[in-house]
């Protein structure tokens, strides 16, 4: 049992050790950041809202119920809401309403209300899609510094330690008399100078690592790493085609373009909405009241001791003679409040009927609404236009980007070929002795540069060329590595 727990635990810090030491791909990369970034959330939230104006406008089909209701204790003289009476009492009441209210019509304000929060739906998806492909540039961006960060450590490591072999030859040369003690020097002084560097270029994988692990919302940044292999330069068909073909597909696919032709969308519905409130609104209602209080009353009853009375009711003409009749006596005697549920089917009523709106003058409110409704369309359609116009400016430029940096990338090729050639040349007649250790240093610097120059050319292409990707319509997390 003791073995089979040590086994267990083993296995856990194993496991432990494997998920702190991962390596990040480009496409993890990406794919983590558009789950988890700031910036995408908040889109995110956006689409939400108008998913909640949508349901507002809605609601605005359906009738309208509301229930009311009150309870009051009424002191000194008051007036009983059953019988209307004044009343010098203390007496509780109770009262309660039902109301429902329908539009019948609002001059299809309603109607225009739903399309609207459906445009303004599809804009903010459009938004959210905008923001996604910002983030997987900056991420590929991101990444792509860590990637030539790298190259370029590993490159002045691998050099160093070529220096390092020069100073321990160079050293024993020095010792046998072959060689003087500058060109030691020299070359222990090219050293330190690499040393250096490499220091630089550490700072600057960290520095570029850490930057990268914020931007994906990544807290440990002592462990974070990506991978840094399998990231070169392959035939991208993007990037053969044409750039007219680029730039109709960018004007189809990216959100740019989208948004700004659903603010033109969101604008005109607008003016509709406003010139709306120049026609009338019908309206229909129903409403159901009852009350009920515990207030007494006085009713009339027969006198049980005197319950009629001979009263004189007028007199014959001809004669004179009185005429008398018998009329019931009555006294008054206090009668307590019915029970609550017959007061509650005794004391209800009922009131339906329709409500006509005619605007006649409302201050030019209307009017206003609906020119800076006209003005917001041609707004709209200003800057519809100037991102059709911005689009392909930015198209045309990613791809003669793309283009340069192709060339650039060539030539960086090329130029490392022939400095390193320099460079194996210079190292001969160093080894030999045909050449001091100051032109061999010189040599070296300048083929370490091209390494750098042709690392940056590098990376720079593959940006590029992911940029292409985008305007062409390749979603960001299927972007090509």
């Amino acid at each position: 049992m003791k073995k089979f727990g040590i086994l267990i635990l083993f296995a856990c810090i194993t496991l432990s050790t494997q998920a702190q030491n991962k390596q990040w791909t480009l496409k993890e990369c990406v794919q983590h950041a558009l789950e988890n970034n700031i910036s995408v959330k908040q889109s995110e939230l956006n689409l939400e809202v108008t998913e909640a104006d949508r349901l507002s406008a809605v609601g605005n089909f359906i009738p309208s119920l509301n229930l009311s209701g009150s309870v009051s204790e009424n002191t000194g003289l008051s007036f009983n809401p059953v019988t209307n009476n004044a009343q010098t009492t203390t007496f509780l009441s109770v009262t309660g309403r039902i109301n429902v209210g329908y539009t019948l019509f609002d001059g299809l304000r309603n109607v225009r209300q739903l399309q609207r929060a459906k445009l303004s739906k599809l804009a903010a998806q459009y938004s959210l899609d905008k923001m996604k492909d910002d983030i997987a540039l900056f991420v590929a961006n991101a990444y792509l510094t860590v990637l030539n960060n790298k190259a370029n450590l590993a490159s002045a490591k691998s050099q160093n330690l070529v220096t390092i072999e020069q100073i321990e030859r160079t050293n024993a040369l020095v010792d046998a008399g072959t060689l003087p003690r500058g060109d030691l020097l020299e070359i222990e002084a090219t050293n330190a100078s690499e040393l250096q560097n490499i220091a630089v270029l550490e700072n600057a994988v960290t520095v570029s690592r850490i930057s990268l692990a914020q931007l994906l919302l990544i807290k440990d940044y002592e462990t974070f790493d990506i991978v840094d292999e399998g990231y070169d330069v392959v035939q991208n068909e993007i990037a053969e085609k044409p750039v007219s073909e680029i730039i109709a597909a960018a004007s189809e696919n990216r959100s740019e373009v989208k948004i700004a032709e659903q603010n033109v969308a969101l604008a005109e519905k607008d003016l509709q909405i406003a010139k709306g409130a120049y026609l009338p609104t019908l309206s229909a209602f129903f409403g159901y009241d009852t009350r009920y209080t515990d207030a007494t009353s006085f009713a009339q009853i027969p006198d049980p001791n005197n319950p009629t009375s001979i009263q004189p009711i007028g007199v014959v003409q001809e004669t004179g003679q009185v005429v008398v009749g018998e009329f019931p006596n009555t006294i008054n005697q206090i009668v307590g409040a019915d029970p609550f549920i017959d007061q509650l089917y005794q004391n209800d009523g009922i009131s339906y009927g329709l409500q006509l709106n005619i605007p006649v003058f409302n201050g030019f409110q209307v009017r206003s609404n609906v020119m800076r409704s006209k003005v917001n369309i041609d707004r709209a359609n200003f800057e519809l236009e100037q991102a059709k116009l911005d689009l392909e400016s930015n198209v045309y430029q990613a791809y003669v980007d793309a283009k340069g940096s192709l060339k650039a990338y060539e030539a960086a090729k090329k130029a490392l070929e022939s400095q390193e050639l320099a460079y194996q040349y210079a190292k001969e007649r160093y080894d030999v002795g045909l050449t001091n250790a100051f032109d061999f240093s010189q040599s070296k610097v300048r083929y370490d540069n091209s390494v750098i120059a042709l690392n940056q050319a590098k990376y720079d292409y593959i940006f590029k060329l992911k940029v292409l990707e985008l305007y062409f319509g390749v979603e960001p997390a299927e972007l090509k590595f």
